[in-house]
């Protein structure tokens, strides 16, 4: 009959057993393994005697560096970048024309033909500015004036686009319109480079999420309460006159009207419409 005993006794162990003596550290719990047949005898324990009795087990930690490689690629993101950009936005607005700057945030803007481009968004007393920044060479490039009394509706949800389109993207969006026109003419929706479309369309910044002391800025439930409110105030205190003055807020799907989407594939997965490094050069 074969008797199993666990209670084995490490002195009457057989010569050919392996024992492993636990012992107490501050770290836990470190084991010395003795090999067989070395309990102090010489012959086979003088030959593994080049084996540390004693061995410290560490745990292996593995830091992934990917976030943070991809957040210095961006420009934005380097130290006193954005500070230095919100300082030099706000000189944009005037006070005649614009107001008092209520807030400004990092978002990214979709186009008509959905190139995603990275914004400098300012909300002030009666407008809306859009900033084309270069954070590379800290210069406002181009701004978007729009009056937020002419605003009518906004529109919040997911992306949409027609059945057969061959570039979608995923996620959602704010759209804001105004002059109370539904969609742009035929000859500006079929125009990439087309500035008459009667809409804004924006999202989170792609690495929204990536940095805590952006992330305030990039918050797009922030951004639109703020702005919701801004509109409102607007239409209250500066309205147009000879029309009906007021905003209609929307949850529904935003249309973009791609097909092929070439252009805008080539520009979403490059991203063209970011400040950031690209191998030995940046734009």
């Amino acid at each position: 009959m074969l008797q199993l005993n666990d209670s084995l006794d490490p002195d009457t162990s057989s010569p050919g057993a392996a024992v492993l003596h636990p012992a107490e550290t501050e770290d836990g719990v470190e084991v010395a393994f003795t090999p067989p047949g070395s309990g102090g005898s010489l012959g086979y324990g003088a030959s593994v005697a080049c084996c540390s009795p004693l061995q410290t087990l560490t745990p292996l930690h593995v830091h992934n560096p990917t976030m943070q490689a991809k957040v210095k690629d961006y420009f934005v993101f380097r130290p006193g970048t954005i500070e230095q950009a919100v300082s030099d936005i706000r000189t944009v607005a005037l006070p005649s024309e614009d107001g008092e700057v209520m807030s400004v945030w990092l978002l990214a803007e979709i186009d008509h033909w959905n190139n995603e481009k990275e914004r400098l968004v300012l909300i002030t007393d009666r407008s809306l500015l859009v900033c084309k920044y270069d954070f590379i060479n800290l210069l406002c490039m181009q701004v978007t004036r729009i009056s937020l009394n002419a605003v009518d509706t906004i529109s919040v949800g997911e992306f949409q686009f027609p059945p057969k389109s061959l570039n979608k993207r995923e996620g959602c969006g704010l759209r804001i319109q105004w002059d109370k026109r539904p969609r742009p003419s035929f000859v500006s929706r079929w125009n990439p480079w087309s500035t008459d479309v009667p809409y804004a369309t924006f999202t989170e910044h792609t690495m929204a999420r990536a940095d805590a002391e952006v992330a305030s800025l990039c918050q797009m439930e922030n951004f639109r309460s703020q702005l919701v409110q801004a509109v409102k105030h607007a239409h209250k205190e500066y309205p147009i006159p000879g029309r009906a003055n007021g905003v209609l807020i929307l949850e529904k799907p935003l249309l973009i009207e791609t097909y092929l989407g070439i252009m805008s594939y080539i520009n979403n997965e490059a991203k063209l419409g970011y400040s950031m490094t690209r191998g030995k050069i940046g734009f």
